[in-house]
């Protein structure tokens, strides 16, 4: 994949969007452009993975000094076997900080009791989302338990090494029979450290993408950590652009591991650039 450096953004940006490819393999710019530019149909959210060496309230505080709106919790942050006190008690707190705690996850389900878990204590906090890795020998009970609470299963990729599924393609591959309530959460992380082009893959699932980690990592291999959006090798432009393309209206949450004691300068800079390419886009 060709990246396309901060420096040549700019220059592109200047220039006009219709200069130069963003990515290789035959994929162009005008691939990944939306048909027309509408007001961005989706929105940027915050996984609490990010912030996991810290304290609810103090993750509360933080997402809403970055500006966001939107959160997905991790268990850290409100515990999977909570009761329904506890949980209703927590999702007051996040509306009274002014967000909207939209799902959680990454909850993993490995028997009938974690599938069934997760999905009351979805419920309960009035979520609309579980960003799940439930077994393979689990999926048409997920089926079922979608059915009956009305509540998205995105399933997420989680890149070389991961033997449930490791690419968008392994979980679509199990699901695209299955309702369309069940989807992805594409990381794209992960996917490039696959190997794979995550702008190309957005948009050839795009039926079935509920979900978007977003984030940046030094390397397309299995040794490829975060870094800052902009600094990897990530080509983020073509990702928001397929976003845009799709008209996804989901969310697009932020989950940083770098930094994991002070990740907030580096999550700025992430959330900075790409809302900078999405008002160029």
């Amino acid at each position: 994949m060709e990246k396309t450096s901060r420096r040549n953004f700019l220059k592109w940006t200047g220039l006009g969007l219709a200069s130069g490819s963003l990515v290789s393999k035959g994929y162009s710019f005008r691939d990944y452009l939306p048909w027309k530019k509408d007001d961005t149909p989706f929105n940027l959210g915050m996984a609490s993975y990010t912030f996991r060496e810290f304290s609810l309230e103090d993750t509360l505080a933080m997402t809403t000094r970055l500006g966001l709106e939107r959160i997905a919790f991790k268990s850290f942050h409100l515990a999977l076997d909570s009761t329904e006190e506890e949980i209703r008690a927590v999702a007051a707190k996040v509306k009274v900080a002014g967000l909207s705690l939209y799902g959680c996850g990454v909850v993993y389900m490995k028997n009938s009791q974690e599938v069934g878990q997760a999905f009351k204590y979805a419920q309960t906090a009035g979520m609309e989302i579980i960003i799940g890795v439930p077994n393979h020998e689990l999926l048409d009970l997920v089926q079922q338990k979608v059915k009956e609470f009305d509540i998205k299963l995105a399933i997420h990729n989680h890149g070389p090494g991961d033997k449930v599924y490791p690419t968008p393609a392994s979980a679509y591959d199990r699901i695209k029979a299955l309702d369309p309530r069940i989807g992805l959460c594409i990381d794209v992380g992960h996917t490039q450290r696959a190997g794979v082009d995550p702008a190309a893959d957005i948009l050839r699932f795009a039926d079935r993408v509920l979900d978007v980690h977003i984030k940046d990592v030094t390397a397309a291999t299995k040794e490829g950590q975060t870094v800052e959006i902009g600094r990897g090798v990530i080509d983020i432009p073509a990702v928001l652009a397929a976003l845009l393309k799709m008209k996804y209206a989901g969310t697009a949450s932020f989950e940083f591991e770098k930094d994991g004691k002070d990740p907030l300068a580096g999550v700025a800079e992430s959330i900075g650039y790409v809302r900078g390419v999405l008002d160029v886009l």
